[in-house]
């Protein structure tokens, strides 16, 4: 996780969008088709750091 240190811990769906450099809807995709895994709070998902790295790995 050293390469998103300037990233907090619980991330945004817009935040993940700006770490993978990818837009905001193909974000939304792999978060909503579980390739990486959040939580639903209310309205916002919230998504660890890790999820995003265990993605990247290969670690779905």
């Amino acid at each position: 996780m050293e390469m998103f240190k300037e990233y907090p811990d619980i991330l945004s769906v817009k935040q993940v969008s700006q770490m993978l450099q990818i837009g905001i809807v193909l974000a939304y995709k792999l978060i909503q088709s579980g390739e990486i895994k959040s939580r639903k709070i209310g309205r916002d998902y919230k998504i660890q750091k890790k999820a995003v790295v265990a993605f990247l790995n290969g670690d779905t």
